[in-house]
């Protein structure tokens, strides 16, 4: 059910000093070529760029960099939780690198009534105009100190297109851009078995809800919760892998879904969840058709530069027609 990580489901901490290390020396390697010593984080406390940080941090200590030049940016605005913003402030604090927060609730404000947006209408635009605003502020700020903007969205958001395009689709270098939100999950909490430092603030990291935070919080609660809208994500890694790597049909994946999570999915779940992935997938290439350069992890990656060469137009209707087929059979039988 997990094709990521390893098969016994046992914490294998050298598998995850490996793949930060592959990230780490990978956001190295650029920072030398272009003779640069600072980055930016936006760090939100959520999962994604909690890993970012902690990749950067790992960078600089193998290369011997002060890790003051990491700027930690928490750019809280509508949807900003309590619980991730002092997960944040926490996390950098007891990394020990530069911190600083910038609330963007003014600036997004402006560019509604600059645009003509009714703040009270809570769609694409209210959600996608916080999303672009931080990373102007991100990268603004990366110019005005010769710095390197360090994305955090990882495989997984990249494939669902979950992610603004402009907004956090856009970075300087994308350190998580192979790694699949399970294995964000898992490499946080190996980080917080071998850094006992960071333990505690990681783990509530980890079992914090998933959400891009944009939308109003329900009594300083996470009230948008991603996993509500695109599905379980070890579902959606299932189909990721199988798809990706192997190019399997629905059939086949579906056949697989319902013996690898028999018990806690039913066929017809796993189907409404598929559809959602293959919808998402063929509409959200143009996204990943200009995605910022990152380190390759594993077997399954979607440069545009080598992995995934695939039209912007491609069409996944058949693909559809064949799990509503599939459902409707099994209902029969």
């Amino acid at each position: 059910p997990s094709p990521f990580l390893p098969e016994s489901g046992a914490m294998d901490l050298n598998r995850v000093s490996s793949i930060i290390n592959i990230q780490s020396y990978g956001l190295l390697q650029r920072l030398r070529a272009i003779h640069c010593h600072k980055v930016i984080v936006g760090l939100s406390g959520g999962l994604d760029s909690t890993l970012a940080l902690l990749v950067a941090n790992t960078a600089f200590e193998n290369g011997g960099l002060d890790k003051k030049d990491i700027l930690c940016v928490t750019l809280p605005c509508f949807g900003t939780s309590k619980r991730t913003h002092d997960n944040a402030v926490i996390l950098a604090d007891a990394l020990g690198v530069s911190f600083r927060e910038i609330s963007i609730s003014d600036s997004v404000m402006q560019h509604f009534k600059d645009i003509g947006h009714d703040p009270n209408i809570q769609n694409a635009t209210y959600e996608n105009a916080q999303a672009r605003e931080r990373t102007q502020v991100l990268m603004d700020l990366a110019n005005d100190m010769g710095a390197l903007m360090i994305g955090t969205g990882d495989l997984s958001e990249l494939v669902l297109g979950w992610t603004t395009y402009g907004g956090d689709h856009m970075s300087m270098y994308g350190v998580n851009a192979s790694i699949p939100k399970t294995l964000v999950q898992y490499l946080c909490e190996g980080y917080a078995l071998m850094h006992p430092e960071v333990h505690d603030v990681l783990m509530d990291v980890i079992h914090t809800p998933i959400s891009p935070e944009l939308l109003p919080t329900s009594e300083g609660e996470i009230a948008q919760k991603t996993e509500s809208a695109v599905g379980p994500y070890e579902l959606q890694d299932f189909f990721l892998y199988y798809y990706l790597r192997y190019t399997y049909r629905p059939k086949k994946i579906l056949y697989m879904a319902k013996i690898a999570f028999e018990g806690k999915y039913g066929e017809e779940e796993i189907a409404k969840w598929m559809k959602v992935f293959f919808s998402r997938f063929f509409q959200s290439q143009f996204k990943r058709s200009c995605l910022p350069d990152g380190p390759k992890v594993g077997t399954i990656a979607i440069s545009p530069r080598g992995d995934l060469r695939m039209p912007s137009d491609a069409d996944c209707s058949d693909y559809l027609a064949d799990i509503d087929e599939l459902v409707k059979a099994s209902r029969k039988s």
